[in-house]
């Protein structure tokens, strides 16, 4: 007896097998590590971390690999370590990690993404029994995919992070302003909202602090996150503070006005929204009522010119 191992019959196989192994997955998980059982009670500055938590496979192979991503990611991703790093940093990915720890885990993740990429072009294009020509074809989108997916994910967690801060920026204008009338100064001002505060735009006041503790001037520190910050409002909100550590200007009316220019700013946006929205809602009724009613109106047209049925 001969088996007839076709192309859609091994690819069905392979579908079935990944599947029940995600069910198996599923119903019986792992064991937990050790690690995250140990997490609870050890202090958040002090994380724990083992050279070897991947085991010996990741020990000796791990290098390698993320020596081929960083290698594979500069070739493909020509923006530079600087600049992905900057969006790094703006989008909040991988916080509490140092900028060569963050921009290795980014690279690891788009090699990943890319061998995901061209797994499935490789199985699509043996599956149909493609050419060798359209097999190129499909390699290459995935080659174009496996890159542009995980910087369009990038760019579009820093735009999504933009327009957080810019909804946080007048409440925190308004607080600081708030302190500032109060009596006290710009650092106590900050400290005071970063301690009962959360959010994207209270992370980077927090590291001003930071900075400033660390030995850094105040107006410094503060010019510092405006220059790393995405939104450009927090980045006039900063530059502000540091202009008044250094010079002692009216912190709380500038404040103020500034909140002012944030809520002005977000309804003319919210306006430009809303007719986007409401122009997108006449494209289905245009698309599909208008050659209706050009065909009721064009109908008797040749009856009414040529006297012809």
């Amino acid at each position: 007896m001969s088996l007839d191992f076709t192309p859609p019959i091994l690819a069905a196989a392979l579908v079935t097998a990944l599947s029940v192994g995600a069910l198996i997955r599923v119903v019986a998980p792992s064991p937990r590590r050790l690690r995250s059982r140990l997490s609870p009670y050890v202090s958040p500055h002090l994380p724990v971390q083992s050279p070897t938590s991947g085991g010996a496979v990741s020990s000796v192979f791990g290098p390698l690999v993320r020596d081929l991503a960083h290698r594979v990611g500069a070739w493909l991703d020509r923006s530079g370590r600087d600049a992905i790093v900057l969006k790094l940093r703006q989008a909040g990915w991988f916080p509490g990690v140092n900028e060569a720890e963050a921009l290795t885990r980014y690279r690891l993740l788009q090699f990943r993404t890319l061998l995901v990429a061209l797994g499935i072009a490789i199985l699509m294009g043996w599956a149909i029994s493609a050419s060798p020509i359209l097999r190129v074809v499909l390699v290459g989108l995935a080659v174009v995919v496996g890159i542009s997916r995980t910087r369009g994910r990038l760019d579009r967690a820093v735009q999504q992070r933009r327009e957080q801060m810019r909804i946080e920026i007048y409440t925190v204008n308004q607080l600081l302003a708030m302190r500032v009338r109060a009596g006290g100064g710009v650092i106590q001002a900050v400290k005071g909202v970063s301690q009962r505060g959360r959010g994207a735009v209270v992370s980077e006041l927090e590291e001003a602090l930071r900075l400033h503790r660390a030995g850094w001037s105040a107006p410094d520190a503060f010019r510092r996150i405006a220059e790393i910050t995405p939104e450009p409002f927090c980045s006039r909100t900063y530059r502000l503070l540091a202009a008044a550590e250094e010079r002692g200007a009216d912190l709380a009316t500038a404040l103020l006005s500034l909140s002012e220019d944030v809520r002005e700013t977000r309804r003319e946006s919210i306006k430009r929204t809303a007719t986007k929205r409401r122009a997108a809602m006449l494209v289905p009724t245009i698309a599909i009522l208008a050659p209706v009613l050009i065909l009721f109106v064009a109908a008797p047209l040749p009856y009414l010119i040529t006297s012809w049925r």
